[in-house]
């Protein structure tokens, strides 16, 4: 492979690879072999989800040469204020105005453009090694390209223990919007609706008469979703323009691709009322967990009939059929999560300004600007305090 600017590390070097040099690299099929979004999935996001991001890998090699880690990273201009309501969001409104980039940055991210983020480690035994080698050589990356930022972006709790070299480098941790989490150890549907509040039952089983009692829903499950993808994208679409967060945009191509190059995980939820589909999730199964990544509804029909805990409903269901003993859900619309006894499941981002005079301020304001903070219904929850 023909490598530009090396960087040394302690005890190795930092190189940049383009996905074409990874094609035919044994060690970029081992860096990400035991997560859930593998090489693949990176692969399926780089090729399909182009919008402002500029990607690249961090191979990282130790003094005799040995592949270590292979670390997906990309570059955005990224908004500092995302998410962020009332009388702040509202000043930087009117300030952009007049100056379209105050508190935006290029940013220098780790992890996954859709989704949470790993340690691309060839091993898991070397995350220690890859983790202290990357704070030893971000910074250095980031200045290069002319990145004021580095963002570790939406890395699970579980690497805190290993990342916790960048916290204590000049990276300030700060909560990320959170999954939720729900374990299942209940044989069926029925057996998991008892144990929930006497209300949030009266609730359902009103919301669910409702829709009994319009026309026949029907429910499917498929891997490959090319067929269909012109029907499911705008309601993905619909959901996805409601949102106050917005960080990628799915594409048709996305979801055509991750059907028909990872089908062994992929599974996509199909409702059909009349022949029409008016819902459908896309879902990533692993191991013993399902991860429901995103949800598309027809807003003519979707309110009234409650199709959100409807979906929700069968897909529950579903994971039980399968023997599957946790159900993941992406981050935001936490109120109905916390009713149906739903845990969070904190996602950290590592974020440092690459100015060694600015960051120190930097660090202790990044804190009052993280997206938790201004979400009400998330100190709610009965382990709020691990976020």
């Amino acid at each position: 492979m023909q490598h530009g600017n090396a960087i040394r590390i302690h005890h190795g070097v930092l190189k940049v690879v383009t996905l074409a040099e990874l094609q035919n690299c044994e060690a970029w099929k081992r860096a990400l072999q035991n997560k859930c979004k593998d090489h693949r999935y990176y692969e399926i996001v780089e090729e399909t989800l182009q919008n402002s991001f500029e990607y690249h890998h961090l191979l990282l090699e130790d003094d005799s040469g040995n592949a270590r880690a292979i670390q997906p990273v990309f570059f955005v201009r990224q908004n500092l204020v995302e998410g962020v309501p009332g009388k702040i969001g509202s000043v930087v409104d009117a300030v952009r105005k007049i100056f379209p980039r105050f508190l935006t940055m290029r940013a220098l991210m780790v992890g996954c453009a859709a989704g949470t983020g790993d340690l691309g480690a060839c091993d898991e035994r070397d995350e220690a090694w890859v983790a202290s080698a990357l704070q030893a050589s971000l910074r250095t990356y980031a200045m290069q390209n002319k990145a004021s930022l580095i963002v570790l972006k939406d890395f699970p709790a579980n690497y805190r223990s290993g990342l916790e070299t960048f916290s204590l480098n000049g990276y300030a941790r700060v909560p990320s919007m959170p999954m939720t989490r729900l374990s299942l150890p209940y044989n069926n549907w029925d057996e998991y609706f008892r144990t929930l509040s006497k209300a949030t039952r009266k609730d359902l089983r009103r919301k669910f008469r409702k829709a009994e009692r319009a026309p026949r829903i029907e429910m499917e499950v498929v891997s490959d979703i090319a067929p269909l993808v012109d029907e499911i994208h705008p309601l993905y679409l619909a959901v996805h323009e409601r949102s106050l967060l917005k960080f990628e945009t799915l594409t048709k191509d996305y979801f055509r691709t991750i059907g028909q190059r990872m089908p062994d995980r992929a599974r996509f939820f199909i409702w059909r009322q009349l022949g029409k589909i008016v819902a459908f999730s896309f879902c990533l199964v692993c191991e013993d967990k399902i991860y429901d990544e995103c949800i598309g509804l027809d807003y003519s029909v979707a309110l009234d009939l409650h199709l959100y805990f409807y979906t929700l409903r069968d897909i529950i269901s579903w994971a039980l059929e399968q023997g599957l003993n946790y159900y993941y859900s992406n981050p935001l619309n936490y109120e109905p999560k916390l009713h149906l006894d739903c845990e969070l499941a904190a996602l950290d981002l590592y974020v440092m300004h690459t100015n060694s005079l600015v960051n120190p301020i930097f660090r202790h304001l990044i804190k009052y600007l993280g997206p938790t903070r201004h979400d009400p219904v998330l100190q709610r929850f009965p382990n709020a305090d691990r976020l």
